[in-house]
């Protein structure tokens, strides 16, 4: 499996979703976030977009949902409970494996995901981080989750022009769940779970600024 070309292709998938504004429907909105959703083209299931703007640099957004071993993600993402870099590719593709408590009520039971992830930074200063799942053998299904599957998704960590304190957050998220879900459970976990995000990433850089 050609998993830097995955990565790419993903890459590439979340810049045509940027560009596409068309069949957006939106289903949640706080004083921190818009969360739209639209049918996904990649499985049975939505692709969801938040939107949003952060008080903090680009830099420091980035430091908290880099996905990295050892970063700041799991100190502050409810939704994940351990992040772990399976194989180095390169300097910025990697193989990871994700794994997730149970939520809403433990309906849904922990999850466990292994993605290939790219990091791109472009001309901008618009900073990426994509996406998609993957097989490896180092990463065969674990007894105790269920394995989900990510189709593109990721973070663009968008500078705001003259605001150098602030951060568009432009995230889109993209997951099959696995197991035998109800569909309304599925369907009001996404727009919560990502509100959430941008809620406690928002305190995260606020105190990662302090």
């Amino acid at each position: 499996m050609d998993c830097a070309g995955r990565a790419e292709e993903a890459a590439e998938q979340l810049r045509l979703y940027r560009r596409d504004p068309d069949g957006w429907r939106g289903c949640r909105s706080t004083g921190e976030v818009a969360v739209s959703w639209r049918p996904s083209a990649e499985f049975a299931g939505n692709l969801y977009k938040g939107e949003g703007v952060l008080p903090a640099s680009p830099q420091n957004v980035w430091e908290c949902i880099k996905p990295v071993a050892g970063g700041l993600r799991t100190k502050w993402d409810q939704n994940v409970k351990d992040f772990e870099v399976i194989e180095a590719i390169s300097d910025t593709v990697s193989i990871c494996r994700t794994t997730t408590p149970s939520a809403c009520m433990r309906i849904i039971s922990p999850r466990e995901f292994v993605d290939v992830v790219v990091m791109k930074q472009y001309e901008d200063g618009t900073m990426l981080s994509a996406a998609t799942n993957v097989e490896h053998p180092l990463c065969p299904p674990q007894p105790n989750f269920v394995r989900g599957f990510n189709y593109p998704c990721g973070c663009f960590c968008i500078p705001v022009p003259g605001e150098p304190n602030r951060t568009e957050l432009l995230t889109f998220f993209q997951t099959d769940l696995g197991g035998y879900l109800p569909q309304k459970v599925v369907d009001s976990f996404f727009p919560s779970s990502i509100s959430g995000f941008y809620s406690n990433l928002t305190k995260a850089v606020k105190a990662l600024k302090a």
